[in-house]
């Protein structure tokens, strides 16, 4: 039986790539916690995040060359599952095995964005860490975003308490295209643009329209209605650039997914009052680098943010050379010009605090603002935006013919 609080949570990572080092430097601001395993197919990549674990101080991080040998290690309490969104059912069904069977003391897992690629796969997630009776926490950063947390407090203590409640968010997110081939392959991912990152925008806005204190479910979900679209990556020349950057696994000549998604989903509050998220998301953007728009309307109050309309820009001329890098802003897109700069991406984006939120969580045994629960209904509501795209219909909730539902872009043979 595990006893809490315990001063301490060690940490190990399913995944060892892009977002997991983003997790890592993010660790630097989270109190009582050390990351002692690292599990991921690259024992290259494990090394360089062993190595950096070591550069920030966070303890003394071990290399596993399989998931059942840092599960069992006595160093583990809780995982962080960071690894591709195809492999992420199978190591939970792992994880389950491993406590189940009594092999392993952890007690806590959390999982990065989005569960999983169906719903079917999001609540065999959600059973299987409830049936192994594990804490579990969803890895939706933007909830956590310094701008939100701040926001969604002023809006809702000054605004909503004396004019009504907040009834219009509004959720964009948009970049260049993504850093690995997985992202771009239906199958694998589970979508396109839509799954990588509508699963931010619903659920950042979904929690901005929840009242403070309240669980998501007093917000009832009654219809989606969603757009997808091809608008850059499909033409020759980039369809060639993405074969010559990632090989022929990415062939958006005959197997592309979208890079544009437009979503309405219509909800209701506990007095019957109804609510909208508007929400897009494109992999089609160029500018300086990832750009995330927040809007949150009510009866006589408005919030708004964007990430690129930094306090500190920076300004290069063409006599400033530079290889091609992301210290600027991620997905930066140039290496001259006016650039914004986010002096603390991980701390604005929100991964600093929604560590230390599941840190705290995990490590006295309670319950995170964000678990698989939500999860699972972040999935759904993109399945049913998906549908809505391939029928042009709106799909109305409860909608039980998503159970089973599989996007076009991730039916393998379409």
């Amino acid at each position: 039986m595990t006893e809490f609080p315990k001063a301490t949570l060690r940490v190990g990572f399913v995944g060892s790539g892009f977002i997991a080092h983003f997790h890592l430097k993010s660790m630097l601001g989270v109190r009582n916690v050390e990351v002692t395993g690292v599990y991921s197919r690259s024992a290259d990549n494990r090394q360089r995040f062993v190595d950096q674990v070591a550069e920030l101080g966070l303890g003394a991080c071990t290399s596993h060359d399989s998931l059942e040998s840092m599960l069992r290690a006595g160093d583990v309490d809780a995982i962080w599952i960071l690894s591709p969104n195809h492999t992420r059912l199978d190591i939970m069904r792992t994880i389950h095995a491993e406590v189940k069977a009594g092999r392993s003391k952890v007690f806590a897992v959390a999982c990065e964005k989005p569960l999983a690629r169906t719903v079917r796969e999001a609540r065999e997630m959600l059973q299987l860490a409830k049936d192994a009776g594990l804490n579990h926490g969803y890895l939706e950063n933007q909830v956590f975003s310094t701008p939100v947390l701040r926001g969604k407090e002023i809006i809702w203590r000054r605004a909503a308490s004396t004019t009504g409640r907040p009834y219009l968010a509004r959720a964009a997110e948009e970049h260049a295209g993504p850093h690995e081939p997985w992202f771009w392959q239906g199958d694998k991912q589970g979508g396109g643009v839509l799954s990588d990152m509508m699963c931010h925008s619903v659920e950042v806005a979904r929690h901005l329209l929840t009242a403070p204190g309240a669980p998501r479910s007093s917000l009832t979900i009654k219809s989606v209605n969603g757009t997808v679209a091809n608008l850059k990556w499909t033409r020759p020349h980039y369809a060639d650039q993405l074969r010559a950057r990632f090989g022929t696994e990415v062939d958006y000549r005959n197997r592309p997914s979208e890079d544009f998604a437009r979503g309405t989903i219509t909800l209701e509050d506990e007095d019957g009052n109804e609510l909208v998220i508007e929400a897009t998301t494109s992999w089609a953007y160029v500018g300086a680098g990832l750009r995330i728009q927040l809007e949150l309307l009510g009866p006589e109050y408005a919030m708004e943010f964007n990430s690129l309309s930094t306090g500190l820009k920076v300004f290069m001329s063409r006599e400033v050379k530079g290889s091609e890098g992301e210290d600027l802003v991620e997905k930066q897109n140039a290496e001259q010009g006016l650039m914004p700069v986010l002096e603390d991406e991980p701390g604005v984006y929100g991964y600093t605090d929604e560590n230390r939120h599941m840190v705290e969580c995990f490590r006295k045994g309670e319950t995170p603002l964000e678990t698989f629960e939500d999860g699972l209904g972040v999935v759904e509501m993109l399945m049913g935006l998906y549908r809505s795209a391939e029928t042009g219909e709106t799909v109305r909730f409860p909608a039980p013919e998503l159970e089973d539902y599989v996007p076009v872009v991730a039916r393998r043979g379409a």
